[in-house]
C-alpha cells in the first residue's frame, strides 16, 4: 500500500526498483516524468510515466493518485499500486487534491473541474470571470486560492478563491498590470 508519492528528478541507475506506466503512441513525446512512491513497510521504489512532470496529488479517502504529465493524466490505485486508468492529456497544467472531500481539482487555462473519479467524470466549475492562465497557488481554510488573467485583457490580474464544498468560485481581488 502506498502511503506516499512526489516528483522527482530522473534518478541513478539503479537507486530503485522502476515501473515503466508507457502508454503506445504515434503522438507521445519523448519526456518522461519519475515518481517515488512509498509504501507502508517504506520499501521506496520509482514510477516512470510518460511526458514532462506537470504535478502529482494523492487522495487519501479514494485510495488514488492522479500523476499529470504533458501527454497524459494518470490514475493508481494507491492499495495495490496498479494503474487504473489514462487519458490523453494536451491541455491541463494545473492538479490538486481538496482534503477533505478526496475529490481532485484540475485545470488548463481557461477553466478548473472537479474529478470525482473515475477520470471521465468532471464537472465544471463556473467562474465569476472568464480565466485564463489560471495557476493554483496554495491552500488556505480548506479553500483553493488561484491567480488567473482575464480573458483577453492579461493586464487583468485576477486572485480568486475556490470553495470546493460549494463548487464557487469568489475573487479576491484584482491589478492592472503596467
Amino acid at each position: 500500500m502506498i502511503i506516499e508519492s512526489k516528483l522527482i528528478e530522473q534518478p541513478y541507475s539503479g537507486k530503485y526498483k522502476e515501473t515503466i506506466f508507457d502508454v503506445e503512441s504515434n503522438w507521445n513525446s519523448s519526456d518522461w516524468t519519475y515518481v517515488e512512491f512509498i509504501e507502508k513497510d517504506f520499501n521506496t521504489w520509482c514510477g516512470v510515466f510518460r511526458g514532462a512532470p506537470r504535478g502529482i496529488s494523492f487522495s487519501k479517502k479514494h485510495k488514488s493518485i492522479l500523476i499529470l504529465t504533458s501527454d497524459y493524466l494518470y490514475e493508481m490505485n494507491s492499495l495495490n499500486s496498479t494503474l487504473v486508468d489514462y487519458e490523453a492529456n494536451e491541455v491541463y497544467k494545473n492538479l490538486t487534491v481538496d482534503e477533505i472531500s478526496g475529490d481532485f481539482l484540475i485545470s488548463d487555462e481557461y477553466k478548473i473541474e472537479i474529478i470525482q473519479l473515475p477520470l471521465s467524470n468532471k464537472v465544471l466549475i463556473e467562474s465569476p470571470i472568464e480565466m485564463d492562465l489560471i495557476e493554483f497557488t496554495s491552500w488556505s481554510n480548506n479553500k483553493l486560492k488561484i491567480a488567473c488573467s482575464e480573458l483577453t485583457n492579461w493586464d487583468n490580474q485576477f486572485y480568486l478563491e475556490l470553495d470546493p464544498k460549494l463548487r464557487k468560485i469568489n475573487i479576491l481581488n484584482s491589478e492592472i498590470k503596467k
